[in-house]
């Protein structure tokens, strides 16, 4: 086992394999790759896919001197197994193990830490503009690897517009395998299907665009002939035109599991004079039957062991069912009763689990691809013409769509429902995907309305609600089982919170999913002779500053709990509010994102580490407190 991979130190040792040899050790590197996925959720099946492809760059290539992006990032597994680190492999997305994304800090092969689609041809294009700029003697090559889903995105093509009038030497490889997450969508997808069946081979392609050049211009009217004749030429033979009228020479397709084909047109292109476009034809899920037939379940599965040829997954104890899966079956009930209600996505249905909407309402439901600012766009004129539309996309993912959100939305006080799923920490995805800027970029935009679900009771109440709000409105919650606080909830109104409890030591302001925590954390306290009263904020804008203020006015002290960043949270609009009102912030502390990124770990772990479980609320609750009443000079702390 790993008799190959095992002894690769660093990508100089694979160029002293054969041809045999590395088809052994693309093997052993899926072994490898199965094993982890045996471990813990693993990007696997786009893995699996670019197994090759990475042993063809890396031994066409010496990217100790030459540049390689990835875009996206969650490619990056044999990446990472042949630059120096596959006695680490299984520690991937592991507290204090390797990152699942690329991450400069662990090798100088990674980069950029990318984590969000399309942006990898501009940062490489940026690079080789940097090297010509300072190191004009150096031929350093540099080479963007771009999946087929990301290529929907417009930062591709406004990198691709400034790379093809540039006409730097830069080398763009579209690893195409017909896949996004769930399968793409969008005319480029179905244009990319045509190019994959084409019966040219790209060194007959070559041969023609030699001819073509060689072709003498005499004369006007000859010139005309012979352009609008090439032009047909082009058209027939070459395919690719949509990159060639971009300024990029299309090579392609190519087999993207050969790795003696891949070398051969990589060694073409890397000596090719300005941008180039290689288009690899792969398999999501190359290797692994199971992933290949069934890439979109197998783009990041539960752990599997494999018996007697089958999958088995691992043994997982029933839980709570998560927030995703209530919300949708809450959008779900909504599009049932309201024709007006539509859903939109950016190539995330399995992820938010919109799989079922997509089948009952296929006209009702609109996937844009990777394309986040054109979802709330298009959100905005679906709503002008008298629909309902909900947006669902990842809180870090929404980020994208900023401008949309002021411009499209929000100043035009459209009423729009943004879902932000994963909001919060999302575990050993990291630092590219924790969900904790969104109250931030949220919270000053006028119109807009935030609400963030305390527990499972609140969430169809609140979409309920939001559906016939008349304005821009976001619900924001975690990738975590929906908990249900022992509570009788209180209908939605806008802007009103819930207080839950009262206490004469202090209170504490859950902001959304924190509450079950909080909850838990007032019964400990209650152990130990400490009374601590619970607020349910529900929303984060408009705050309830009657109710929150009046807590914090008469309490001791009074603690905010949210699973965002501080800086311009929750717990920064209860601090505003309570200056702007000339109470004593210095009653007022926070609970939350402190002002640094997040590395990958479990998600419990993660919130461990950042005193958001019950623990380390109490622990909190505790500190702070005897630091009031030491202030006070009492056991009892006055208000």
């Amino acid at each position: 086992m790993d008799k190959i991979l095992s002894k690769i130190r660093s990508p100089a040792d694979l160029k002293l394999l054969s041809y045999k040899e590395l088809e052994l050790l693309a093997d052993e590197m899926r072994e490898a790759l199965c094993r982890l996925a045996s471990t813990r959720t693993a990007h696997f099946a786009s893995n699996l896919g670019v197994v090759e492809l990475t042993l063809a760059l890396h031994t066409t290539f010496d990217f100790a001197k030459d540049r390689l992006i990835w875009d996206t990032g969650h490619q990056i597994y044999p990446h990472k197994m042949v630059t120096g680190r596959y006695d680490e492999f299984l520690t991937l997305r592991a507290k204090g193990g390797l990152m699942g994304y690329p991450n400069p800090a662990e090798s100088d092969y990674d980069l950029f830490m990318t984590g969000h689609a399309g942006c990898s041809i501009g940062t490489a294009l940026g690079m080789k503009c940097g090297d010509d700029l300072l190191r004009p003697d150096e031929d350093r090559r540099v080479v963007a690897v771009v999946g087929d889903g990301a290529f929907a995105c417009g930062l591709i093509f406004e990198a691709m517009n400034h790379a093809g009038g540039l006409k730097k030497n830069l080398t763009v490889v579209l690893n195409d395998n017909k896949m996004s997450i769930c399968p793409r969508v969008g005319g480029l997808a179905e244009s990319l299907d045509r190019l994959r069946m084409a019966h040219f081979y790209t060194g007959l392609k070559a041969e023609v665009q030699k001819m073509l050049n060689r072709m003498p211009v005499i004369g006007d009217p000859v010139e005309r002939f012979l352009s609008q004749m090439k032009d047909a030429v082009k058209a027939g033979l070459l395919g690719g035109m949509l990159f060639e009228d971009l300024g990029f020479r299309y090579i392609g397709p190519v087999d993207g599991h050969n790795i003696r084909q891949l070398q051969k047109y990589l060694g073409m292109v890397r000596d090719f004079q300005g941008p180039v476009l290689l288009h690899a034809v792969t398999e999501k899920g190359h290797g692994f039957a199971p992933a290949a037939e069934d890439p979109t379940s197998f783009h990041a599965p539960k752990p599997f062991r494999r018996e007697n040829g089958s999958i088995v997954p691992m043994k997982k104890t029933a839980g709570l069912p998560p927030y995703t899966r209530l919300i949708r079956d809450a959008v779900l009930e909504r599009m049932r009763a309201d024709r007006r209600v539509v859903a939109i996505t950016a190539a995330m249905c399995q992820g938010n689990m919109l799989e079922p909407i997509r089948d009952e309402f296929p006209d009702r439901f609109f996937d844009v691809g990777i394309c986040e600012s054109h979802a709330l766009a298009l959100a905005a004129g679906l709503c002008k013409s008298g629909l309902r539309p909900i947006v669902d996309i990842y809180s870090t993912f929404l980020q994208r769509g900023y401008d949309q959100i002021f411009q499209e939305l929000a100043l035009q006080n459209l009423p729009v429902l943004m879902l932000l799923d994963r909001a919060g920490v999302v575990g050993p995805d990291g630092p590219t995907h924790h969900g904790v800027f969104d109250m931030c970029y949220l919270r000053s935009m006028p119109n807009l309305t935030v609400m963030a679900p305390g527990d499972a009771a609140d969430v169809a109440p609140m979409i309920d609600w939001a559906l016939e709000h008349d304005g821009p409105a976001a619900i924001r919650y975690p990738k975590a089982p929906a908990e249900n606080a022992d509570r009788p909830a209180t209908p939605i109104a806008r802007g009103k919170a819930e207080v839950l409890r009262s206490g004469v030591d202090g209170v504490l302001v859950a902001c959304g999913a924190p509450l079950a925590a909080c909850a838990e954390a007032a019964a400990r306290l209650a152990e130990m002779d400490i009374d601590f009263g619970l607020i349910n904020a529900r929303f984060v804008k408009p705050l309830d500053e009657a109710a929150i203020l009046r807590t914090v006015r008469e309490s001791p002290l009074a603690i905010t709990v949210e699973e965002g960043a501080l800086q311009g949270g929750f717990g920064g609009a209860v601090l505003e509010a309570a200056a702007d009102a000339g109470l004593n912030a210095g009653k007022i502390r926070r609970i939350g994102i402190p002002d640094r990124f997040i590395e990958h770990a479990d998600r419990n772990e993660l919130l461990a580490d950042l005193g958001l479980d019950a623990e380390g609320i109490v622990r909190s609750c505790r500190k702070w407190l005897g630091q009031i009443r030491k202030t006070a000079g009492g056991t009892r702390a006055s208000a």
